[in-house]
């Protein structure tokens, strides 16, 4: 099956994030992005209630995104609550089928680890595995790993080149920058990430410093996360879509 494509034009997509618990309030904000000029949607479907993780809804969401590539998470947490990483892989499986363009596949999906990056060969083994399914099924796959903590150059660039090895078409990588010293170096290691990685990465930071969120894109992100709007649910630390279009649009380096 020919694999559909996320990343449609040459500069890093406005991808608007969705974390809501009903399909009313993501079309509400798929409508009102699209107005300001989105340009993808993340889906993390993890946020939706129960009853609405279903290819029926998927499908009706993907409709209404007036055909922008979608990136899609099944996280656990919030309504995944409980449930094992081989449910979750199948939650993962359910939005490539239902027609998702990049399936997010968490680094320590079936053997869990501090930086999201599982060691254990059959855990390794059993992802990808599913990354194979997965481009089956005509999707793309990110590999994401949360550390949730500052980490030197060498270590981002070993999670990124064994998230490669794995299978993932896309490296998305998070840690922390609490102050302006770390957040000049996160802000090299992005660059460092395009010179020697050879793949589509997503590098982030969250902490107290925001400029890496806001010019990533500008030095090798493959694509801007931002929201809508901000609520209980959104990611605190991801901008506003018109705070982005401003800032990928008028600033020229």
């Amino acid at each position: 099956m020919t694999k559909r494509v996320f990343f449609q034009g040459d500069r890093p997509p406005l991808t608007v994030i969705m974390q809501c618990e009903t399909p009313e309030v993501v079309i509400r904000r798929i409508r009102n992005s699209l107005c300001l000029g989105a340009e993808a949607f993340g889906l993390q479907a993890e946020s939706l209630l129960e009853e609405y993780q279903n290819e029926e809804v998927y499908r009706k969401l993907l409709k209404e995104m007036k055909g922008r590539p979608c990136y899609a998470t099944y996280y656990r947490g919030k309504a995944n609550t409980g449930k094992s990483d081989e449910v979750l892989a199948q939650g993962i499986l359910r939005l490539a089928e239902s027609g998702v363009a990049l399936c997010d596949v968490m680094g320590d999906l079936f053997c869990r680890h501090p930086e999201e990056l599982c060691e254990d060969e059959a855990a390794k083994k059993k992802q990808m595995d599913l990354i194979d399914r997965i481009h089956g099924l005509g999707a793309n796959v990110l590999m994401s790993s949360h550390l949730r903590k500052f980490v030197p150059a060498e270590r981002v660039l070993e999670i990124a080149r064994e998230q490669k090895a794995r299978g993932a078409d896309v490296v998305k990588i998070v840690t922390k920058g609490n102050n302006m010293a770390e957040q000049i170096e996160n802000l090299r290691i992005t660059n460092l990430l395009k010179e020697e990685l050879g793949a589509p990465f997503l590098y982030l930071s969250g902490g107290t410093c925001s400029i890496h969120r806001r010019l990533g894109g500008h030095l090798g992100n493959c694509m801007t996360l931002c929201v809508f709007e901000h609520d209980a649910l959104s990611t605190a630390s991801q901008p506003l879509l018109s705070t982005m279009k401003t800032v990928r649009d008028q600033l020229d380096f």
